[in-house]
Order: structure tokens, then C-alpha cells, then sequence
């Protein structure tokens, strides 16, 4: 179980949530719902023990599994299986049985070879009680169900472009929270952040099975709305305009349900009561006039404030960023050419052979199955990594807008500004603060360092650096991930109306419907081909 008592969150001096009890029990499945920048993530690190509260106190009951939007710490040099494994410290014990293994058939000493022979029967006693290797299959099954295939679990953490990395770290926490876990206990509590991203339709189909089983407790932000409609039981809806957290106990269908009739519950009780004040002043005003009527006067317009005063806070319209990708600079006819590209990590080949040209206001989707290698194209095309073979060359005018996925272009220890004013730096000031408010930047939030943002507010950063820019030609990776429906729907109609080059990577559809692309490539094996609607099929299971 997790409680928190007297909750208080700040980013800055802006209060996030006051004074707030929060309560997670086995059996729970909390969607936790609010609009960009809210403070969902902000709470969830809070509640996961990685975070420190402005105020109040937090109490953890058991084993807790946090994934976090993005997880860029630990040991890189590890393999994929033996992060997934250290889940349940089977990583070393497996290490430690093969050393005590070839003691065994190596040690000539009598003496030394039985101690070498004891030891290794505690470790396989320890380990069998660790699950064994039924676990390991166990691990295997999920890391499968994950999209993580073989190949790329015997990868060190390294290699892995940052969806995979993910998709390892989510296996690892599922892992640990299975049935066949130490001591078949299944109660961690599993806090999950956006953890769809970079998974094909069937692994989601699978993680909302998995989830909807799990009886350790779950809260889970997520702007899938089929995984909230399929798995939650309870909602925290967190309300940015009052600093205030609402819970409905109920299904996601009947929280949306519950929250239209509030939504005209207010209206209506606002209407009525600006309707019955406004006939209680203009009476004042009447009354005012009169010398003798001046006590009851005042006594009226008293009450007309006091029942304006004791309705519900008026929600206002989330304010949703004007996103407009930029008015493409002067270029050639052909920008942008690659020609036999490949890459490999290590004796893993990604690619090879890839060639394509990318003319002047083109729109091109890259499709390929997890691991294919579509971020990496994108890297080699926007100079972030070097080819083993072939090049890319730049056409006459080029200028390159890159947004990653995992939001690398950002420097995580600069602020809001800093990261702005570096990618723009012949911008004029002001023009620059207009630039961030439309993005819905302001005031101390230009401060605030970027690494401290949410995942949809880095996604807004990082689409205000590629407004800045001026480019003609946009290498895309997955742009509408963490964003909420309305920023999703801004991003889709500046896609559609944006008249540069475009190479998309996405596993949205209706990214790729509002780009409408003349031409496909399908990875790894670098073929181009006319778009034509049957692709539009493979884009999730991309």
C-alpha cells in the first residue's frame, strides 16, 4: 500500500496539488488524468520515492515498480536479459553459479573443489527458490510479449535505441511483479508512465491483459484511452486550475460519463446563480438610489457576492499550445540524399543499403517492425550518429529540424530559455518569449530546467525549437507521443498544413493520415515504395 497525508507539490512556485490524501491499495488500477503539464508526472515520481514533497508524508507497504517516461540511468554496459533478470537479483546468482561451476571441474585440491561444490548447491538452492529457471522462461515470455526478441536481449543496454531501452525497463518491472515472482508474492504496486510508448498493437494488447489481471495495486498515466477504457477501476482526474486531485471510484466509460454531468451540473448552477445575482444587483442599484433603502441596498448586493462566492470554481478550457512547424527556408530541388547507408552495433547488423532522396517539400513514412532501425535512419540523416558504410549528403540550402523521440535534442540541465535561445540564437528576445507562450511557456516556468519538465512539456519544448528553426526539411520521430488529445490534434494540423519535407516515424495513424506521404520505406531492408492505404495497417504494428 501507498498513502500520502497532507500532500503538496510544487514545480516552482506554482502549486501543482495542496493538501491532498492519496491512497493505493491492492486491487486498485488508478488512471491518472489531467492535461499537459498538470503534475501527473510530477505525482507519480513523488509516490514512487524518487521525487520529494513541497510538504506532507508518504508512507510505502510493499514493493513498488516505477517506469518513468524516461529512463536514462543505470549501467549501460549490462545486457538487455541481465537487466530484465536483476529484477529478482537472478542476474548475479547465475553469474555466481558458472564461476562456482568451473571452480568445480577446474580446482584439483580435494578441499578446495567440495567447498567449490557447497557453494554452488546454496546458489541453486537460493536460485530454485528464486523461482529457477522457470522464472527465466518466465522472463523470456514477457520480454517476447514486449517485442524484445532474442537478438536484442543479448545486447548491452548500450546499443539499444531508447524505445527498446524502455520496453526493457518495462519488462524488468513486469517482471518482478508477476505471480512466479520471490515467494510467489504478486502484491508490488505498479506505477507506469505513458507505458505504451514504442510498443507495436500487439504488445499493448498484451500489457492491458497483464495489467488488467494484476492485483498488487496499479497507477498508470497513460494517453491510451483503449488501455484506461480496458484496465482501470478508478480514476484521479488532477485538476491544474485549482491545484486539486479528484477521485471517481468507478470504470473509465462511467468516469467520463460522471464528468460530462458535473461538467453541466456546474454550467447550469453557474447560469442560474449569475441569473439570480444579477436581478439581486440591478434591485441594489434600484434601492441604492433611495436614502431610506440604502441598509437593504447593501444587505442585497451582499448576497448576490456570497452566491457567486459559494459555487464550484468555474473550470476554464485547457489552453492548448498553437503549434505551427515553421515556414520552410529557401533549398534546392533536392535537399536531402543518403546513399548507401547501413549500420551496425557491435555483430548486430541494423541495416544496410539504404538509399533515398528526399526532395523539396516531399513526405515520406518510414515503417518497420521494432528494431528495424527507424530511429536510427533518422539519427543518420540528421548527422546524430556516423554510418559504418555510404553517406549523407546535403543539398544546396539544407536545413534540418530534428525532434527525437526521447527528446535528445533537449540539454536536460538548461532551462526552458536556455534550450530555446541556443537553438534560435539570432531570435530577438521578445519575439522568443511570443514563441514559448504559444507553446505555453511563461513566466518562471522559462527557468525551470528542462530535465525537470513532463514528457508532454518536453514534447512542447521540443516543438517550439523545431518552430524556431526555420527548416526545410523535418525528421520526425514519434511526435505525438505524451501528448494529451487536444496538443495531439495541434500537432496533426500543423503536420497537415506544413509545406517542407517530412520523414515520419510513428506509430500513430493519424499522423500518418494528416501527413498524407507520397512515398513509404520499409526497414531493414531499405525499400521505397508509392504510399498507397494498405501500409496504413502496419503503422501500429510498426
Amino acid at each position: 500500500m501507498i498513502t500520502a497525508t497532507g500532500l503538496e507539490l510544487r514545480a516552482g512556485s506554482r502549486v501543482l496539488l495542496s493538501g491532498t490524501t492519496l491512497r493505493v491499495q491492492p486491487g486498485d488500477r488508478i488512471g491518472l488524468v489531467g492535461r499537459n503539464g498538470a503534475g501527473k508526472t510530477t505525482t507519480l515520481r513523488v509516490l514512487a520515492g524518487e521525487g520529494e514533497p513541497y510538504a506532507g508524508d508518504l508512507e510505502h507497504g510493499g514493493e513498488v515498480g516505477y517506469l518513468p517516461q524516461d529512463p536514462r540511468e543505470g549501467d549501460l554496459s549490462v545486457a538487455a536479459k541481465d537487466r530484465v533478470l536483476s529484477a529478482r537479483g537472478l542476474d548475479a546468482l547465475l553469474r555466481d553459479m558458472e564461476k562456482a561451476q568451473t571452480a568445480m571441474s577446474e580446482l584439483v585440491d580435494d578441499a578446495e573443489r567440495d567447498k567449490a561444490v557447497r557453494r554452488y548447491g546454496r546458489l541453486e538452492e537460493r536460485f530454485a527458490a528464486l523461482g529457477g529457471y522457470a522464472a527465466e522462461s518466465e522472463a523470456a515470455r514477457i520480454c517476447a510479449n514486449l517485442g524484445l526478441e532474442e537478438r536484442i536481449l543479448t545486447q548491452p543496454l548500450s546499443t539499444l535505441s531508447g524505445g527498446q531501452r524502455r520496453r526493457v525497463e518495462l519488462a524488468r518491472i513486469l517482471f518482478a511483479a508477476s505471480e512466479a515472482g520471490a515467494g510467489g508474492k504478486s502484491g508490488t504496486i505498479l506505477l507506469l508512465d505513458e507505458p505504451t510508448n514504442h510498443l507495436d498493437a500487439d504488445s499493448i494488447s498484451w500489457l492491458r491483459g497483464f495489467l488488467k489481471s494484476h492485483d498488487g495495486g496499479l497507477v498508470v498515466i497513460s494517453h491510451d484511452v483503449d488501455l484506461l477504457a480496458d484496465v482501470v477501476n478508478k480514476v484521479w482526474f488532477l485538476d491544474a486550475t485549482r491545484a486539486e486531485l479528484d477521485t471517481y471510484n468507478m470504470t473509465w466509460q462511467r468516469y467520463l460519463d460522471a464528468r460530462a454531468t458535473d461538467e453541466k451540473r456546474r454550467r447550469r448552477e453557474r447560469a442560474n446563480a449569475e441569473k439570480k445575482a444579477a436581478a439581486l444587483q440591478k434591485q441594489a442599484a434600484k434601492l441604492g438610489a433611495k436614502a431610506t433603502k440604502a441598509v437593504a441596498a447593501k444587505n442585497m448586493a451582499r448576497r448576490a457576492e456570497q452566491m457567486l462566492a459559494n459555487l464550484d470554481e468555474e473550470r476554464q478550457a485547457d489552453k492548448v499550445a498553437k503549434i505551427k512547424f515553421p515556414a520552410p527556408a529557401p533549398c534546392g530541388r533536392t535537399p536531402l540524399t543518403a546513399e548507401g547507408l547501413s549500420k551496425s552495433y557491435g555483430s548486430l547488423e541494423i541495416f544496410t543499403g539504404v538509399d533515398l532522396a528526399i526532395d523539396r517539400g516531399s513526405k515520406v513514412v518510414v515503417l518497420g517492425l521494432n528494431g528495424a532501425g527507424k530511429t536510427t535512419l533518422l539519427r543518420l540523416l540528421g548527422g546524430m550518429e556516423t554510418p559504418d558504410t555510404g553517406s549523407v549528403v546535403p543539398g544546396h540550402g539544407l536545413r534540418i529540424g530534428y525532434y527525437a523521440q526521447e527528446h535528445e535534442t533537449l540539454d536536460h540541465d538548461a532551462t526552458v530559455w536556455e534550450n530555446t535561445r541556443h537553438l534560435a540564437p539570432d531570435t530577438g528576445a521578445q519575439e522568443l518569449r511570443n514563441l514559448l507562450g504559444s507553446f505555453l511557456f511563461s513566466g518562471e516556468q522559462l527557468d525551470q530546467p528542462a530535465g525537470t519538465l513532463s514528457g508532454g512539456e518536453k514534447t512542447r519544448l521540443a516543438l517550439a525549437a523545431l518552430v524556431s528553426s526555420a527548416a526545410n526539411v523535418l525528421l520526425l520521430d514519434e511526435p505525438t507521443n505524451n501528448l494529451d488529445p487536444a496538443s495531439r490534434a495541434q500537432v496533426l494540423d500543423a503536420l497537415h498544413s506544413y509545406t517542407g519535407a517530412v520523414v515520419l516515424v510513428t506509430h500513430d495513424p493519424g499522423a500518418v493520415e494528416a501527413l498524407q506521404p507520397e512515398r513509404v520505406i520499409l526497414l531493414p531492408d531499405g525499400t521505397e515504395d508509392h504510399w498507397s492505404d494498405d501500409y496504413l495497417e502496419l503503422v501500429q504494428l510498426a
